[in-house]
């Protein structure tokens, strides 16, 4: 994967994603949006920092939530549009669906869900404070990682009570399986819980040397990858009980750094990992070997992508580095 193009923000680099178009977009932690192909820059949130993003439902621009209370839509062609507030909220964690056209961002205790169609909004409140929120594949439910487990709520439903997923302990990140059987969180402590939806059975996996702060299914559903190690960390969803029972794999791991994040291509078996000295490097699982796509060292690499079609890759780091890579 031949180097493409690299561009400086002097900014954290908060998100690097592909909409469907597989154009790269990026959000800096300054507020700015950023079209890389386009050579495009937009003050999406001109009154304070960007603290979470997502590719928008209709798969065209980048939605932000900001610690200025608002979430906004930022296209290429329209620049920002802002799409609901709400007064000191710091948007934190952001969830959308392509199938429901719905957008939910999580403050506090609360999450908005924002019907993109009608323009309408619902607030679900928890008892605590939100780490990440994620919808089922239709978009008919909301996950919320929040302390001692999952909130799942009908993701329209304006008066209701959520179903609980108990287990102790802070949940920081939350992720669902494609073919939504499993609903996978990390946990403060180092480890990643999960249970399987059908009947709620629960499962642990601990042995991690740190917080993993980067989790995604990729390969159709059939692999997890996580950060929290020296190497990428792969968990097997292959049979009915998902990874009950089955070792993980850990991917070029070197003691001399951590993986800072990961990212998976949808439909195969490809995987990238950011790591916190600077460097990034391309995986294809069912062949032995590791392309490194960035050898040099820097600082902590924060943000990655692969695109829907696994031939371009984006990511960013600490410093406002942002490099995009594009298949021979």
């Amino acid at each position: 994967m031949p180097f493409a193009y690299e561009k400086h923000f002097d900014e954290y680099v908060v998100a690097a994603l592909f909409d469907s178009a597989d154009e790269p977009v990026a959000a800096l932690g300054d507020g700015r949006v950023v079209f890389p192909d386009a050579d495009a820059t937009f003050e999406a949130h001109p009154n304070g920092g960007i603290l979470s993003a997502a590719i928008h439902p209709s798969g065209v621009g980048i939605v932000t939530g900001g610690d200025d209370g608002r979430v906004v839509w930022t296209t290429k062609e329209s620049g920002p549009v802002e799409l609901f507030a709400a007064k000191g909220a710091w948007f934190d964690a952001l969830a959308v669906s392509d199938a429901a056209l719905l957008i939910a961002a999580a403050a506090g205790k609360k999450v908005h869900v924002y019907d993109a169609q009608k323009k309408t909004a619902v607030i679900f409140e928890h008892t605590s404070s939100l780490s990440d929120i994620t919808f089922d594949a239709k978009g008919r439910k909301l996950y919320a990682a929040t302390y001692n487990g999952v909130a799942v709520w009908f993701s329209r439903i304006a008066q209701q009570k959520p179903t609980l997923l108990k287990w102790a302990g802070s949940h920081t990140k939350i992720a669902i399986s494609p073919d939504d059987k499993f609903v996978m969180t990390a946990m403060q402590e180092n480890a990643l819980h999960g249970w399987r939806i059908s009947d709620a059975k629960d499962m642990r996996m601990g042995g991690y040397p740190a917080k993993i702060k980067s989790m995604g299914f990729f390969a159709k559903g059939k692999l997890l990858a996580t950060s929290g190690a020296n190497g990428a960390v792969v968990w097997p969803f292959l049979k009915a009980n998902g990874p009950m029972g089955e070792e993980a794999s850990e991917i070029s791991a070197e003691e001399s750094t951590m993986v800072s994040v990961v990212a998976g291509a949808p439909e195969e078996t490809l995987l990238a990992a950011g790591l916190e000295d600077g460097r990034v490097w391309l995986a294809e699982l069912q062949s032995t070997g590791i392309d490194w796509i960035r050898r040099e060292k820097g600082a902590p690499i924060t943000a990655l992508a692969i695109a829907n079609e696994a031939n371009r890759l984006i990511f960013g780091d600490e410093d406002g580095n942002l490099w995009v890579f594009e298949a021979s």
